[in-house]
């Protein structure tokens, strides 16, 4: 892993950022896989801007040291070390943040994973992981805690961070599937919750730029800046403003939708996490054409 990708803990400290001190003062907010990456950046701006944070994730170490970071901004902060593909793991983290802290108000969905490689060379167990990661295991979080909500009587925000799935995703095409999945799953159970109070939506990152870039091949890493028209990746807090846009007032009126975070790679861009094949680095350069009448 690389660690000169991404934003650094003095850089999360300090990014500007439009939403004002104090906006989520008592509220509770659980972001999974919180401790790194994007996580770390949507935990931190919830806690800069008052909420109590829970993050967990499969990593104890990892967490313990976002947490003493977190704890930085004067509130509350709990781990807890889980897994979120199994559905009795999960039920004891909710069973754990109502007996600590509370109820909590707003459900981050970021956790998840998945690994470069051709669809061809997919194993079935490498393609349950991610699938179970990246789909049942945002369906088990989203399920425990709207039945925790209707079982008190109050709603919820859930905001499932997704991916820039829109146009496909060669070189990791079990995650466009899982992640697809949650998209519209969210937008079915928008609707079916809604009595209840509880609004369900979906953040889709392009590139955006964390330590995980390091987990991909450099040839991969590479094309990610070519991977939109303005020609960069974004960054952490790109996501974790969007993620506090859905579950603050700002976003009171808005559930079901998929808010895509990508400098417009969902129109025009060419990432590669594999690293882009031979065919396609030449194929649509002007010198390969062939305009020539048979």
């Amino acid at each position: 892993m690389d660690a000169t990708y991404g934003l650094t803990d003095e850089e999360l400290r300090a990014q500007p950022t439009v939403y004002r001190d104090g906006l989520f003062s008592g509220k509770l907010v659980v972001v999974s896989g919180g401790g790194s990456g994007l996580g770390k950046a949507i935990s931190a701006l919830f806690a800069r801007l008052g909420a109590g944070v829970v993050i967990c994730g499969r990593n104890r170490e990892r967490l313990d040291a976002a947490a003493e970071f977190l704890r930085g901004f004067g509130g509350t902060v709990m781990t807890h070390a889980m897994t979120i593909r199994e559905p009795d793991e999960v039920t004891g983290l909710f069973d754990a943040v109502r007996s600590e802290l509370g109820v909590p108000d707003v459900v981050i969905n970021n956790a998840g994973g998945q690994f470069p490689q051709a669809a061809l060379d997919f194993s079935p167990k490498g393609w349950r992981a991610v699938i179970d990661t990246n789909l049942n295991g945002s369906w088990y979080m989203m399920q425990t805690a709207a039945r925790l909500w209707q079982a008190e009587g109050r709603g919820g925000s859930i905001v499932n961070v997704v991916a820039d799935f829109w146009r496909g995703m060669p070189g990791i095409a079990h995650t466009a599937a899982a992640r697809a999945g949650v998209a519209y799953l969210s937008k079915s159970v928008a609707v079916e919750w809604a009595p209840l109070g509880i609004r369900v939506n979906c953040v889709a990152p392009g590139c955006c730029e964390t330590h995980a870039f390091g987990l991909y091949p450099p040839e991969g890493t590479a094309t990610y800046w070519q991977a939109n028209p303005l020609l960069r990746p974004g960054d952490a807090m790109d996501i974790a403003e969007a993620c506090v846009y859905l579950c603050g007032s700002s976003g009171k009126f808005v559930t079901g939708e998929v808010l895509t975070v990508d400098g417009g790679q969902q129109l025009w861009g060419d990432p590669w996490p594999t690293g882009r094949p031979d065919w396609f680095a030449s194929a649509f350069r002007p010198s390969a054409w062939d305009f020539s009448m048979p």
